[in-house]
């Protein structure tokens, strides 16, 4: 069977990215005729062209692209393996919990809490993420355990608990035709303006794009759009905004999520600490958000 040793991809992987032979070189900091070099012993080793080249052009040939797909996932696992496997060696490794800025649902200061009274805690390094990316840093191994909202969060191939369950509400101007309901339903809110989520596939805003809750909340303000967000994300809400309950969005869960394939002490030993915590009535000191 063809392999490919690591530095082999890490090659073939900078030219698919630059298509250039000398850029990639010097993303490489290797000579360009090694670079040429290793790219034909990878091509004779698979028995199929990756690269279409001439004097003034390279491309990718269909086998190429697939190699760069599933090549690049190939590569992270390996990273993250390895980052993985280097924490797992060191008893004096900090514990890396990713959130989006204020995406705890009031939950962060209890959980560190609860952690902090077992015997083998270790010392929390909290991690802001961007607006969809969480689920990346437990993936490459940057984050050891995360917060998460479901369903707008990819849970795949992590496992998770759910901490809190709430309502999602819509963000209005306190001018809006719907801002004095005592509740609104999806319907209601058809033909208004959404956000574009930035990073966010599948997003069907119609908006401007936005990377936060802070810059939708801007352009709610100045009636730019309207917005649907879980309860906590707006909380307290902003002057001249308003929050009306949406009866038929579905709820949204902020999850406890880590690696499926992640068994380490570290990492069980938080899970543990907040699944005790939230058995134990977590939720009675923020009910009323």
């Amino acid at each position: 069977m063809a392999e490919l040793e690591t530095r082999e991809l890490e090659y073939f992987l900078a030219l698919a990215d630059e298509l250039h032979f000398g850029r990639a070189a010097v993303r490489l900091s290797i000579a360009q005729p090694a670079l040429s070099k290793a790219i034909r012993r990878i091509e004779s080793r698979l028995g199929v062209p990756l690269f279409l080249r001439s004097s003034r052009h390279v491309e990718l040939t269909p086998a190429g692209k697939a190699l760069r797909e599933h090549g690049r996932y190939a590569l992270d696992a390996v990273g993250a393996a390895v980052r993985h496997a280097q924490r797992a060696g060191d008893i004096r490794a900090h514990l890396r919990l990713v959130l989006k800025p204020g995406g705890d649902a009031g939950l962060l200061s209890g959980l560190l809490a609860a952690y902090a009274c077992r015997p083998d805690a270790r010392q929390v390094d909290i991690l802001f993420s961007g607006p969809a990316d969480r689920a990346d840093f437990l993936h490459d191994g940057r984050a050891d355990v995360g917060l998460l909202y479901a369903p707008f969060d990819d849970l795949d191939g992590l496992a998770h608990e759910t901490l809190h369950t709430e309502d999602r509400v819509a963000i209005l101007p306190a001018g809006h035709r719907l801002a004095g309901c005592a509740a609104v339903r999806m319907s209601d809110l058809e033909g208004e303006t959404l956000p574009r989520w930035k990073g966010v596939p599948g997003d069907d805003g119609t908006g401007p794009e936005v990377a936060d809750v802070v810059q939708m909340l801007q352009m709610v303000t100045v009636g730019r759009m309207v917005g649907v967000l879980p309860r906590s994300l707006v909380e307290p809400v902003p002057a001249g905004l308003v929050r009306v309950p949406v009866t038929d969005a579905p709820p949204s869960r902020v999850v406890l999520a880590w690696t499926e394939q992640d068994h380490r002490p570290l990492v069980a030993s938080f899970v543990a600490a907040a699944l005790k915590w939230h058995e134990n009535g977590a939720r009675s000191d923020v009910d009323g958000i």
